[in-house]
Formats: structure tokens, sequence, C-alpha cells
């Protein structure tokens, strides 16, 4: 939203000689991305102070900063460029955080949080695809979704803009909960509770199925929360809610439902949407049933804002595979599905029941290690090795650390399996091996960068 520097400040209680009445177009916390007209964040992170970019920022066109109250200024840097906030442990951020609240608040409409273990990003976009086809929708760019992003995608919030659909992810008890601080959202979207960051659960899953439910918790009194009916925890989040919770899923406790589910190989999936009364068939571009629940979620809200079901599927068609969750692509007359972005053990499964709806001669995952998964890391890896040769996968390669526990699972149920330690060995492995009528998955946490294995593929 675009902002005086004087108005800015009044909000984040900033002092300083800066100009009042310039503006600021944008938000940035990284000084390699600046555009004319950007109002800096010094924000410190893990690696980086932001305080070491300040003069970089201004220099690449930046309208100000806002850096802490005690920073030593360099004299390189122009003191009147500065909004200097008082003194605290993360002040920068804080003050950060502190203005997107109060954007939103200025901006007043309609806030839709989104999270969920599994495919949260694929149901925000789903949400937003819907909503696309009747409403001006801010959606948060990418996977933007902690105590950086979160406020960041707020701060794109313009006059024009009828709603917003803003992803809310967490590793941590209390992350959601202060997200939802930030953002103030008056409806929540659940996708599912799965087991994911269990090194930071000590209750395993129960623990993160209530650090999911802190974004219900921060609904309004007249908020709605839209709930994945099919999952065993989510199932339980509308309790004491009574209309104000709306179901969706395959079974019959939903109020939005699909039915007819039929995968259409690399065309995604065909399904009929039962709701109200009404049915209507729907399109996906997307592979494997997991996405008809985000498409589902998608719907369930349209209708909730008053779109017809005819409106909703619609708005489905606008829905495609974003960047490596789900792309497919060809080489050598063959199928690869790139879903690097990232895995959990129930993704890994469901992404693997994908791969079988595509007509192939053979199928192969190129399957890399899931992290923070906890001691249980190694039997949750092993187990996911076993269901693939089960349903079977022939060829199975597991990329870096516990993928190995995947790989003796999977030779222990008579796949044939190897281990490798980069991803760049998959990509030779892959170069070496793949043949006319293969169907190949990829897919592994962030941090392994499996989408490296596809570096020599045109």
């Amino acid at each position: 939203m675009k902002l005086t520097l004087g108005q800015i400040a009044d909000w984040i209680h900033a002092e300083g000689d800066f100009d009042d009445d310039a503006v600021a177009y944008g938000y940035s916390i990284d000084s390699r991305t600046i555009a004319a007209g950007d109002l800096f964040f010094a924000v410190k992170g893990e690696r980086l102070d932001g305080h070491d970019f300040v003069e970089t920022a201004l220099k690449d066109g930046a309208v100000a900063a806002v850096v802490s109250m005690h920073w030593v200024v360099p004299s390189t840097v122009e003191e009147g460029k500065l909004l200097r906030v008082p003194e605290g442990e993360d002040c920068v951020l804080a003050a950060m955080q502190k203005l997107a609240t109060a954007v939103r608040r200025h901006w007043g409409k309609r806030v839709i949080g989104v999270t969920g273990s599994a495919g949260k990003t694929t149901t925000k976009e789903a949400v937003a695809a819907v909503l696309g086809a009747k409403f001006k929708v801010l959606k948060s760019a990418g996977n933007l979704n902690n105590n950086f992003g979160v406020p960041l995608q707020v701060l794109r919030l313009e006059p024009e803009h009828e709603m917003a659909v803003l992803e809310m992810g967490m590793n941590h008890t209390g992350e959601i909960a202060l997200l939802a601080k930030i953002a103030e959202p008056d409806w929540a979207v659940v996708s599912n509770v799965a087991p994911v960051h269990l090194e930071y659960f000590p209750d395993g899953i129960a623990g993160i199925a209530r650090a999911k439910y802190e974004l219900v918790e921060a609904l309004p009194a007249d908020g709605i929360a839209i709930l994945n009916a099919d999952d065993e925890y989510v199932g339980t989040f509308g309790k004491g809610m009574g209309g104000r919770a709306v179901f969706y899923g395959l079974g019959e406790t939903a109020t939005v439902r699909a039915e007819n589910v039929h995968e259409a190989g690399e065309e995604g999936m065909t399904f009929t949407v039962v709701a109200g009364g009404e049915r209507a068939e729907a399109k996906l571009a997307l592979l494997g049933r997991h996405n008809v629940y985000n498409a589902l979620a998608g719907i369930a809200a349209g209708l909730q804002c008053g779109m017809t079901l005819a409106e909703c599927v619609e708005g489905l068609r606008e829905l495609q595979p974003s960047d490596k969750r789900g792309e497919v692509l060809h080489w050598r007359e063959a199928t690869l599905i790139n879903d690097c972005y990232n895995s959990n053990p129930r993704a890994l499964d469901a992404m693997v029941e994908a791969l079988l709806a595509v007509t192939a001669e053979r199928y192969i995952v190129i399957a890399g290690e899931m992290l923070e998964l906890g001691p249980d890391g190694p039997a949750l890896h092993e187990a996911s090795g076993r269901t693939m040769a089960k349903l079977g996968i022939r060829h199975v390669i597991g990329v870096r650390g516990l993928a190995e526990h995947l790989v003796a699972g999977a030779k222990a149920n008579g796949a044939e399996a190897t281990f490798v330690a980069t991803p760049e060995e998959a990509g030779q492995w892959l170069q070496a091996n793949l043949r006319a009528g293969d169907a190949v998955l990829l897919k592994a946490s962030r941090g392994v960068r499996l989408e490296r294995a596809l570096a020599g593929i045109h």
C-alpha cells in the first residue's frame, strides 16, 4: 500500500529527520531486490543483519530505511533517509509487523488465512483462483508464509483489493497465532494435519494439530472456518462453531463434496462437485486425488462469498501447476513430474499415486530426504519406500541422508533401489537410465535442491 513516511512513522512510532511527505510505493527486506521507491526494513536474520545493507538499498533507490534507534550510522548514509524505531529484540521486524497490522486494519476488508501440513500453497492458489473469477484478490506470492513473509504480503494490499488470501506456515507452536495477530484473518482454511516438522513437536502429530488449530482459534466471533472433513484432526476443528464451520471432502459429512473422481493422467483430474443441492462437473489441471481437496477448499470459499457453483468451477480453470509443484515435463519421450519444492511422507505417498495414474511402461521415483521428521525420520522414510514398492514402483532412487532408509524399504519389498548422495548424481542416473515410455516423479524437501537433477534436461 502506498503510504507517506509520515503515516508510516505514526503507525510504527518511528523517529528521524526524514521527509514526512515522501511516499513508499513498496516494501522490502532484501537489498538485492529493491525497486525505486521501496521502504527498506533492516531486519536481522539468522545469518545476516539488514543494517549492513542499508547503504546499498538507498543507493539502489529505496525511499528510506527503517533501522534500530541505536544503530551507529556510517558517514556514507544520509540521516534524513532513516526511520528509527525503539530498540528491542527484533525491533525492525516488530516494526514491519506492526505496520502490516495497521495497513490491514486501514484496508478493512476480508482476509482469508490458509494453513495445512501439506499442499497449503496449492490450497491458497485454489482459493485465490476461484475467488478471482469474481473479485479482485490479493494472494500471497509463492510460499511467503512466515513472520517475515506474511507482513510483506499484507503490505501489498491496495484499496482496489476486495479480499486477501494469505498462506500461513509454521514449524513451532505459537507461530500461526503470531501470524494471525499480524494479519487478523476473518476466515480460516485448514487443509490437513500430517507428520511434518516432528523434530519440533515432542508430542507428535497431536502437537502439530494444536498448532494448526491456532488459526481457527484466532478468528473473530463471526469468523468462518473452511475445513477438510476427511482429515482425522481437521474434521474436529469446527466443534462448537455451528454453521460457521464449513466442511469439504469426499465423504458424506462434507457440505461441499466431490464425487466420481477420475484421474486423467497428465491431463489432471475430473470430478463432480455436490453442494447446496446442486451438482457441477469440474476439471482440474493438477495431478493427484489430493489436489481435489485443494480445489474443494476453493469452491467452499467461493460459495461462502456468494458465488454460484458454476462460477466457482469456472474459476478452477485458471489453476495451473506452479513452480516445482507437479510440473509435467517431457524428455526423451518420457514423462517427468517435477514436484521438488517440498516433501513429507503423506505428500510423497500422494504424488506416487498420482504418478501411477500416468500411462507408462516403467514407473520411477527419485525421492530426496524428507527433513524435520525428528527421531521417527528413519522409520518414516523406510515406510515410504515400502509403500512405493507395494504400489508397483519398480525403480527407486533415494537422494541424500535419510533417503538411504527409503531405499532399504523399497528393496525389502522387491523394488530395484539405489542410494545417491547428491541431486547431481541422481541427474546422472536419470541421464544414463531414462528411456522412452518411462514416467518419473522427483520429490524432496526444499533443502535437498532436487531440481538440480534436472539441470541437463532441455
